[in-house]
């Protein structure tokens, strides 16, 4: 397809219609591979638990244990399909953009998926056991005792990790928008106490848990995020001159 060739609202619908069909397709053959996968991916997932506590976790329904397989082989098969996705997403928004959008998104995409999957695999590696630990550590031997289930756990793992995955996505934004001139290094440092704010209320919305730990173990590195991506956008936001001149100043 030409990207620059004019579309009309039919022709969109359809290619949009596409590129669905073939994301889709990418996530079933994808969730399909893992599921073969999906017993040592549990056994994985599930230390956390039980090197806090030292048992195992439960499964209370009869479709329980089967649908947490497939909820993990679905997990699994959105982080192996990913670049098939986003190169369908990236192919359809294309036509919009203007060259130097299109070529400042090509140059910031690979950054993307590797922040979001690095996200996600730091929240598994670095957070998930401290938050875990943290948690059960409350328990009281003989009085109160966890037992966890293994939906219930799966399901806070599974949305600790997708967020963990989207708010590492912040330096690319902020550079992106650094990049076109829409916002500028100087913004970025002075809105620092607003920054912080919006983070500390997006941790409060995107964790699981809700408990101020958890918040906390998003929030502080989402900051330091933040902080790296003004030191990035000083580095390759434009000239006050450049801007003048791309303006026709």
């Amino acid at each position: 397809m030409a990207v620059d060739r004019p579309m009309t609202i039919v022709e969109h619908l359809e290619e949009l219609r596409q590129r669905l069909l073939v994301a889709i397709a990418a996530l079933a053959a994808a969730t399909t591979l893992c599921w073969f996968f999906a017993d040592p991916l549990l056994s994985l997932l599930i230390r956390p638990v039980t090197a806090a506590s030292g048992r195992g976790v439960i499964f209370v329904g009869v479709t329980e244990a089967f649908f947490v397989r497939l909820k993990l082989a679905l997990l699994a098969g959105v982080f192996l399909s990913l670049p098939v996705v986003l190169y369908q997403v990236w192919a359809f928004v294309a036509v919009g953009l203007t060259p130097a959008e299109r070529r400042y998104a090509l140059w910031l995409l690979p950054p993307a998926l590797v922040l979001f999957v690095g996200g996600a695999l730091f929240a598994l590696v670095a957070i998930v056991p401290v938050g875990v630990r943290f948690l059960l550590s409350y328990q009281v031997p003989g009085v109160l005792e966890p037992m966890i289930s293994v939906g219930a756990y799966v399901s806070f793992l599974t949305a600790f990790m997708l967020a963990f995955g989207a708010v590492f996505e912040l330096p690319i934004v902020l550079i992106f928008l650094a990049k076109l001139g829409v916002v500028t290094p100087a913004q970025l440092a002075g809105g620092r106490r607003y920054a912080l704010v919006a983070i500390v209320i997006l941790a409060a919305v995107l964790t699981p848990g809700g408990d101020v730990f958890s918040q906390l173990l998003m929030a502080v590195p989402a900051y330091l995020l933040y902080e790296a991506s003004v030191w990035i956008a000083r580095l390759v936001a434009p000239s006050p001159a450049a801007m003048r001149q791309a303006e026709g100043r």
